[in-house]
C-alpha cells in the first residue's frame, strides 16, 4: 500500500465506525477515496442537489444545516456527513458549507451502500446522531452484563415458605429446618388476604434467640423484623443488590401485587455477582476497631475494579461504593457509641455530596454533617458529639476517605447543629440565595441521613422539596450557578484541556463532565418538588412530571451514563497500573470509541444548559 494510503487508513482507523471496520472492509473504503479541498467559507453541499459521495473530514470544521437554514451540527476532525442524502435518493437534505479550510475524503456511494449492508456497526452509527449513537453504545454495553438485563424472578428457586405472625420460636425454628430455608416469611392472616408482616432469619435465631437463651414458647412476633424491605417481582438483579448494599440485609421477599412471590438471598446473587461488594459491606460490620476497618479498606479498590471489568453500569457502581462508604460510616459511628457511651440526646448522621447520591466512586473525599435532636445544649452535650463526630472523621481518613477541603464535616460546629437550626440554614438559603447560599445549597441539598433518627433528614428533603419549587428566585439563581461549570467542549468539538499546572493538556471529568450534569439535574428535580437523591432517580421524577421534554431526559441520562463509565474506567485502569487514580484524562489516552462518544455526551449537556438558562430566565434580585 502506497504511504499517502497508508497515512489516510491509519487517520480512519483512529475514528468511528472505521475503528471497529474489519481490515479487509477498511482496506476497500481506502482504496476508493478521493481527496478534496475546500476553502473557508465555501459551499460543500446544497439543499436539493445530486449527490453521490460520503464526506469525511480529515482537517478543518464544517457546518450542517437544516432547510430553514438552521445550525443542525458542526462537524470536525473525523467525522463525516452527506450520508442521509445518499439514503434518500442521492438528493441532499441537509447543505454543508467549509467554516475553515477543509481536506475532506469522499467515499463513493457504492462503497457507502457496501458499508450499509454488510457492516452493522457502521449502518447503526451512520443511521443515527450523536444523542442516538449515544444509546445505541450504552445499549450494546448493557446487554453484556445480565445483572442489568436479569429479573430477580430469575433467582427464585421455590415458593416462599411462610407461616402465621403468631408462631412461637420453636416451632418457627422446626419450620425453616423441615423446609430447609434460611428465612421464614411470617403472615398477618387476620384480613382477607395474609400480608407480610415481617421475616426471621437464621441469623436472627442466632443473634436474637439462642445468644439470649430465649425460652422456646417466646412469640416470634418479638425477635422477628417488622416490615422488611422487599424487591419487586418486575426489578433487575442489580437492583436488588443495590437494596441490600443499602440496607446491609442478606433476604428479600420478592414481592408482586401485594403478594409475595419467593424470596432471594444473598447466595442467590452471588452466583451472578462475582464481584466482592456484598461480602466487603458485611465483613465491614464485623471488624471490631479501627484498625480492623484500615486493613480491609484496600477492597474498596478491588472490588471497584472488579465492578469495572465486569461491565457494570455507573448506577450499579456509584450505588456499590456509596452503599460500602456508608457501611463503614454506620460501623465507625457505632465503634464511638461503644468508647464514648451512649448519645446524650439523639441524632442523625447525615451523608452529603456524591455518598447521598449513590454517586460515589473511589476518589472521593467525606462530606457530612450531624443533625442533634432541639432539646440539644451545647454546653452540656456538645464535648460528646464534636468526640464522636472526631472519631469518625479521622477513621474515615484512615480507611482512605480523605478529610475535606472545604470543612464540610460534622467535625465543624456550624455543621453540627439541632434540627430547628438546620431547618433555619434552609429556609435561609432558599430565601437569600446568595454566592454562599447556592454553594451550600449544591452541596446539603444531596442528602441522606444513615445513621441514628433518620427521619430529622426526611424532615430536611420534605422541607426543601416543598419550598425550593416554589421559589422561582431560588431556582433562577441555581440555574444561573449551575451554568458555572461547562463541558470540555470547544467550538469546532475539541476537547478544551487545562493549560496549566501538572494536568496540563488534560480534561477533568468530574469537575466539567459529570457535575454539570448533576448540577442542572438537581435545579429540575427541585423546580418539580422530586426528594429523590440519586441523579438518575430524579431524571424519573423528572420525566414524570413532563418539566423538560421526554427526549431531552432520555439524552441526559445516556450523557450522564457515558461520562460517568469513562471517568470510571479511567480510574480503575490507573489501579491496575498501580498509578494513584484522579479524574484528569488525556485525549490521547481514549479509546476512538470513547473519544467520538464523549463528544456526543458533551454536547447533549451544552444544549441541556442552554435548556436550563432558558427554562428558568425570571427575573431576579441582584446577585448578592
Amino acid at each position: 500500500m502506497q504511504a499517502e494510503l497508508i497515512d489516510i487508513r491509519n487517520h480512519l482507523a483512529q475514528h468511528a465506525p472505521f475503528d471497529e471496520m474489519p481490515e479487509e472492509m477498511l482496506d476497500k473504503v481506502v482504496s476508493s477515496i478521493e481527496i478534496s479541498y475546500f476553502r473557508a467559507g465555501t459551499p460543500i453541499l446544497e439543499i436539493g442537489q445530486r449527490n453521490s459521495w460520503l464526506f469525511y473530514v480529515r482537517s478543518g470544521a464544517v457546518e450542517v444545516y437544516r432547510r430553514s437554514g438552521e445550525l443542525y451540527s458542526r462537524m470536525g476532525e473525523g467525522e463525516f456527513f452527506g450520508q442521509f442524502g445518499l439514503l434518500m435518493h442521492k438528493t441532499v437534505r441537509f447543505p454543508a458549507k467549509a467554516i475553515e479550510d477543509c481536506l475532506i475524503y469522499r467515499i463513493p456511494d457504492t462503497v457507502f451502500q457496501y458499508l450499509w449492508d454488510n457492516d452493522e456497526n457502521f449502518a447503526d452509527f451512520a443511521d443515527t446522531e450523536g444523542r442516538s449513537r449515544l444509546r445505541s453504545a450504552l445499549s450494546r454495553r448493557e446487554k453484556s452484563n445480565q445483572l442489568m438485563t436479569a429479573k430477580v424472578t430469575r433467582l427464585i428457586a421455590r415458593k416462599p415458605v411462610t407461616a402465621p405472625c403468631t408462631v412461637r420460636l420453636q416451632e418457627a425454628a422446626r419450620i425453616m429446618t423441615d423446609q430447609g430455608v434460611s428465612a421464614l416469611l411470617l403472615m398477618d392472616e387476620q384480613g382477607e388476604k395474609p400480608k407480610l408482616k415481617g421475616i426471621i432469619t437464621d441469623r436472627d435465631l442466632r443473634t436474637r434467640a439462642v445468644t439470649e437463651a430465649l425460652p422456646s414458647e417466646t412469640p416470634i412476633s418479638e425477635i422477628m423484623s417488622d416490615d422488611p424491605i422487599t424487591t419487586r417481582a418486575r426489578s433487575f438483579i442489580f437492583e436488588a443488590m443495590l437494596t441490600m448494599l443499602h440496607n446491609n440485609v442478606h433476604h428479600l421477599p420478592v414481592m408482586e401485587n401485594d403478594e409475595v412471590r419467593g424470596v432471594i438471598a444473598l447466595s442467590d446473587i452471588v452466583k451472578y455477582e462475582s464481584q466482592s461488594s456484598l461480602f466487603l459491606v458485611s465483613n465491614i460490620y464485623h471488624q471490631q476497631d479501627v484498625k480492623g476497618l484500615k486493613k480491609i479498606s484496600h477492597e474498596v479498590r478491588d472490588s471497584f475494579v472488579r465492578m469495572v471489568n465486569e461491565d457494570a453500569n455507573s448506577h450499579m457502581i456509584g450505588s456499590a461504593m456509596a452503599g460500602i462508604g456508608r457501611s463503614f460510616t454506620q460501623r465507625l459511628l457505632a465503634l464511638g457509641e461503644e468508647k464514648l457511651g451512649p448519645p446524650p440526646v439523639p441524632y442523625c448522621f447525615m451523608a452529603l455530596g456524591s455518598m447521598a447520591r449513590d454517586e460515589q466512586l473511589v476518589v472521593t473525599d467525606q462530606d457530612n454533617a450531624m443533625i442533634l435532636d432541639d432539646s440539644f445544649v451545647p454546653e452540656e452535650h456538645d464535648k460528646y458529639f464534636l468526640a464522636l463526630a472526631k472519631f469518625v472523621s479521622d477513621g474515615l481518613a484512615a480507611c482512605g476517605y480523605t478529610y475535606c477541603t472545604g470543612d464540610i464535616m460534622a467535625t465543624n460546629e456550624k455543621w453540627r447543629q439541632p434540627l430547628k437550626v438546620w431547618k433555619s440554614y434552609f429556609m435561609d438559603w432558599i430565601d437569600n440565595p446568595k454566592a454562599e447560599a447556592l454553594l451550600n445549597s449544591n452541596i446539603f441539598f444531596d442528602l441522606d441521613g444513615i445513621y441514628g433518627r433518620t427521619e430529622y433528614a426526611e424532615e430536611l428533603k420534605t422541607l426543601v422539596a416543598e419550598k425550593a419549587s416554589h421559589s422561582q428566585r431560588f431556582l433562577a439563581m441555581l440555574a444561573r450557578n449551575a451554568l458555572n461549570r461547562t463541558p470540555p467542549l470547544g467550538f469546532f468539538r475539541t476537547f478544551v484541556m487545562e493549560e496549566n499546572g501538572k494536568q496540563n493538556k488534560t480534561f477533568n471529568l468530574k469537575r466539567r463532565g459529570t457535575a454539570p450534569v448533576s448540577d442542572l439535574i438537581r435545579v429540575h428535580a427541585l423546580a418539580c418538588g422530586s426528594r429523590a437523591q440519586n441523579s438518575f432517580n430524579r431524571l424519573k421524577a423528572i420525566a414524570e412530571t413532563k418539566l423538560i421534554p421526554e427526549d431531552g431526559v432520555g439524552n441526559l441520562r445516556d450523557a450522564l451514563e457515558f461520562i460517568s463509565i469513562v471517568r470510571i474506567r479511567h480510574q480503575a485502569l490507573a489501579i491496575e497500573a498501580g498509578r494513584e487514580p484522579d479524574n484528569n484524562v488525556r485525549p490521547e489516552d481514549l479509546s476512538p470509541f470513547e473519544r467520538s462518544h464523549l463528544k456526543d455526551a458533551f454536547q447533549v449537556v451544552s444544549n441541556a444548559q442552554k435548556f436550563l438558562k432558558f427554562r428558568y430566565n425570571a427575573p431576579v434580585g441582584r446577585h448578592g
